[in-house]
């Protein structure tokens, strides 16, 4: 009996904790974890700001297109003879559209924008219509 409450007592002592070595395996574990989940986080914010500018390029395109659509066929605007026009938004885009008259049709006028982003982007969006 009393060699039996010796081992349980060994046993005990042997079983008091985690040593230093296991606790620097499970932080760095921990730390490439944490890590991971912070680049992915940045490569969606990254994402989400590009699909913003996009969204708002096609926007820009979108409510040109059909302010010019609302025109009518003799106003200047819609004068293939002054191609290409251009405008600046107040948000510093700058859109442009060129106008092809007796195309595909005649006494129609193809329209196209572009956008162009503002500051140094280089995205465009272009838009056409008959």
């Amino acid at each position: 009996m009393f060699q039996m409450q010796r081992t349980k007592k060994e046993s005990w002592r042997n079983d008091r904790g985690f040593t230093l070595i296991e606790i620097l395996i499970a932080i760095s574990i921990f730390a490439i974890g944490i890590l991971a989940v912070a680049g992915m986080q940045i490569a969606a914010m990254s994402a989400n700001s590009r699909a913003s500018r996009s969204t708002s390029l096609i926007v820009n395109a979108q409510d040109k297109l059909e302010k010019l659509m609302a025109l009518p066929s003799d106003d200047p605007a819609l004068a293939a003879a002054g191609n290409p026009h251009q405008e600046t938004t107040s948000e510093g885009y700058t859109i442009s559209w060129d106008v092809i008259e007796n195309d595909p049709v005649p006494n129609a006028k193809r329209i196209t924008v572009t956008v162009t982003g503002r500051g140094g982007e280089t995205r465009v969006v272009s838009i056409k219509s008959s």
